[in-house]
């Protein structure tokens, strides 16, 4: 498929700049996919499509405060550091994004708030990015909660383009995160509440975790019409056996299983065995699936509405069918659902 096939246009007041009230509160626009049939549901109303026996597949990943602001030496001039990934845990190495870049080279200092956190630039790698060191002498465990304390919820600027207000900090993040290593939020999991857990645990609806540490990738651009020649960025995943064991019994018994998110998805898509049953595993992956894609492991998908030509609508249009995912973005707007991570949900059964 071409990317243009993906583009529509989407009013700017349908990206969410906030979340609804409370998280299970969210609009549920439910397709089903062998009828065409397009339902207007609440989050809460979910479990009626599941029974017992179903799985969830969720995403744990825990998003970090990736966005800084610390100051040039000498200058003084306000830089953003927006850190990615750590590259080396002794000696502090991070792969970064700064804004501006043009003011930052190799050998230049940045010094962080009050504190006395300082770090160097160590290369350029691309446009943005660079590596830097931090200059730290003290144990791992006070490094990161001094590095934390420092940082700012990471809600996507391009989209979300207000201020970081203080709620982001629980709002922008799972009930069920427990995996530090995200840059990025898993949005489908963000309608989950308590009360909504507890309910699948009383149906029977076994909830399994998957890890995929998000990344600044998950929202690249794509910039080439033809979709194969789109690499994406790899990002850091685990896929426990306890998870692979309750997933294929629930496959060999013919029930339900939900990915809870695109990057669920991706993350049981990149662990497929040889008998197309999921396996243990833990790696990275660079995987893009875009239409036509035949899933091997889940049955149902959980995920937010997405912005146009982005990667993540390829992949909720490879499991709907494409004419079919154009006409419910077609709905949505004319309904006006909330788009992006805090906006509604969509389930694709």
């Amino acid at each position: 498929m071409k990317l243009s096939e993906f583009k529509f246009e989407l009013p700017e007041n349908l990206v969410a700049q906030h979340p609804a009230k409370n998280r299970d509160e969210s609009r549920l626009m439910v397709l089903h996919r062998d009828s065409g049939k397009i339902e207007h549901r609440s989050f809460k109303d979910i479990l009626e499509y599941f029974d017992e026996g179903d799985v969830f597949v969720v995403n744990d990943t825990k998003v970090f405060p990736a966005r800084m602001y610390g100051n040039k030496e000498k200058t003084g001039a306000q830089i953003e550091v927006f850190l990615l990934r750590e590259l080396n845990t002794e000696i502090h190495l991070w792969d970064v994004l700064v804004d501006p870049a043009r003011k930052i080279r190799v050998g230049n200092k940045l010094y962080f708030g009050e504190s006395d956190m300082v770090a160097e630039v160590i290369d350029n790698t691309t446009s943005r990015g660079r590596t830097i060191k931090f200059l730290y002498d003290g144990p791992q465990e006070d490094f990161y909660k001094a590095l934390y304390s420092l940082g700012e919820t990471p809600i996507p600027k391009e989209f979300i383009t207000r201020d970081t207000e203080a709620a982001d900090k629980e709002r922008y993040q799972t009930i069920y995160a427990s995996n530090i290593g995200a840059v990025a939020a898993p949005s489908a999991g963000l309608h989950f509440t308590k009360e909504v857990m507890k309910r699948l645990e009383i149906k029977g609806i076994e909830v399994a975790p998957v890890t995929l540490h998000i990344g600044l990738g998950t929202f690249r651009t794509v910039d080439v019409e033809d979709l194969t020649k789109h690499k994406m960025d790899s990002e850091n995943f685990v896929v426990p056996g306890t998870t692979a064991v309750v997933v294929n019994k629930a496959l060999d018994t013919k029930k339900r299983v939900c990915a809870i998110g695109t990057t669920a998805m991706r993350a049981m898509e990149s662990s497929v065995s040889a008998h197309v049953r999921l396996k243990a595993n833990e790696g990275w992956t660079d995987r893009f699936i875009f239409p036509p894609y035949d899933f091997k492991i889940a049955n149902a998908l959980l995920t937010n509405f997405h912005t146009p030509e982005s990667t993540l609508m390829m992949m909720a249009s490879a499991f709907a069918g494409h004419d079919l995912l154009i006409e419910a973005y077609k709905l949505a707007i004319k309904e006006k659902y909330r788009f992006f991570s805090y906006g509604d949900a969509m389930l694709i059964i």
